[in-house]
């Protein structure tokens, strides 16, 4: 009994301490505009700008909380009591080409990135890390927030940018919301843009556990317009005029279809109801990508066109890691006595929490299958093929689906 009794003790003691969101927070969104700038030898973390717009679309659970550890985190705390209020974890491009000869070289370069946190009752201190691929914090930054500052930008409260519902959830209180937005489409074309969107829904909502899930997800699609159709194409020396200024060639890789203008981004969906972006691109050839936290994109008109879209959902959604491998890898990505964060990929080196508890089990083809995230040697997936490996498998591996689920759960439970 006396056991019982100092249960129920601690369990009531849990519940008066837990955090609630209002406790912190009110109903709106504080959007933070970074530089991150630098080379491989040096990176450097500045604040550009502070905007505050209606509602806040992203989790009131788990505030504290990381459903996967990203190659980079943002932390707020209360500024009187430095207690954790909120976390969140991304990727970033800027990260990405760290990696690449050309930052090795000496050259330095900067990259926006946008971040969304709660607006915050009372001040706060913000911190922002950058880690390489070793899981080591190379850059840091602590700054302070006043919700009462008169330059906090104020936007999302008029001309937002028209959009349509493409779906609806069950609990809009309770649910992920993520937005499409449409990159190289004139005005004239957003009926279009309105069709490949509903396109890439159904695809996604084709695929497991997404199916099973799909009443917990608000879905909208975000008419941006563009003055030129189609997207830029550097190698061709082809530049278009559009919503995001999207290119191919990213770090001189053909197929590398990206945006480097988030505050662009942001400003567009400033006042729609979003956390996770997916940047839908008018054109016919094959590229894409995708970046934890940041946005999913894709181009529309290609055969490929929906395994792409789902498969770079699975990187910004869910922090999934690429299953596939290169004969020559140029880049080593994962070091094999690093194990990596993603839930997808091992090097054996800490496996325990990812998907042993799969093996051996209903799909007797759950094992460790050595060739993944870009390394023929020494990178293991669960799978013999996956959504995260090729364009022609209809499905993510058990592996994926279970990762997938519990972020699901995390924000939705």
């Amino acid at each position: 009994m006396k056991k019982m009794i100092l249960m129920l003790f601690c369990l009531a003691c849990g519940a008066a301490n837990a955090q609630k969101f209002e406790d912190y927070f009110v109903d709106k969104t504080l959007r933070i505009d970074y530089n991150f700038a630098g080379n491989k030898q040096e990176q450097a973390i500045s604040v550009d700008q502070l905007n505050v717009s209606p509602r806040w679309y992203g989790k009131t659970r788990n505030l504290a909380s990381l459903p996967v550890e990203g190659n980079g985190q943002i932390t707020v705390r209360d500024h009187k009591t430095q207690k954790v209020i909120y976390r969140n974890s991304f990727s970033t491009l800027f990260q990405e080409w760290l990696s690449y000869p050309e930052a090795a070289s000496g050259i330095r370069k900067s990259f926006e990135n946008v971040f969304l946190v709660p607006f915050p009752k009372d001040t706060v201190d913000i911190t922002l890390n950058l880690r390489n691929n070793r899981r080591e914090v190379m850059a840091s930054l602590t700054h302070q927030v006043v919700p009462t500052d008169i330059l906090i930008r104020h936007i999302g409260e008029q001309d937002v940018t028209p959009y349509v519902t493409l779906q609806q959830a069950r609990d809009t209180a309770r649910c992920i919301h993520i937005a499409f937005l449409a990159e190289g489409y004139r005005k004239d074309e957003m009926q279009t843009f309105i069709q490949d969107a509903n396109i890439a829904v159904e695809a996604l909502f084709s695929h497991e556990p997404f199916k099973n899930n799909r009443e917990k997800f608000n879905i909208i699609a975000v008419e941006a317009p563009s003055k030129d159709s189609g997207t830029s194409e550097p190698s061709k020396g082809i530049w278009k005029n559009t919503a995001l200024h999207s290119h191919f060639d990213t770090f001189y890789s053909e197929r590398y279809l990206t945006t480097l203008h988030l505050k662009d981004m942001h400003d567009w969906l400033a006042g729609t109801p979003y956390e996770h972006i997916i940047v839908l691109v008018n054109t016919e050839n094959y590229g894409g990508g995708g970046i934890l936290n940041s946005y999913n994109l894709s181009m529309t008109h290609h055969p490929a066109y929906r395994p792409v879209v789902v498969h770079e959902f699975g990187h910004s959604f869910a922090g999934l890691g690429d299953e596939y491998a290169y004969e020559n890898e140029q880049i080593p990505m994962y070091p094999t006595d690093i194990e990596p964060w993603e839930p997808n990929l091992t090097t054996k080196v800490d496996f325990i929490g990812k998907w042993e508890n799969l093996i051996g089990k209903k799909d007797k083809k759950v094992g460790l299958y050595e060739g993944a995230g870009y390394s023929l040697k020494g990178v293991y997936r669960a799978y013999p093929d996956c959504r995260m490996r090729t364009n022609q498998h209809p499905d993510f591996c058990p592996a994926c689906r279970q990762a997938i689920q519990r972020l699901i759960d995390f924000y939705t439970k």
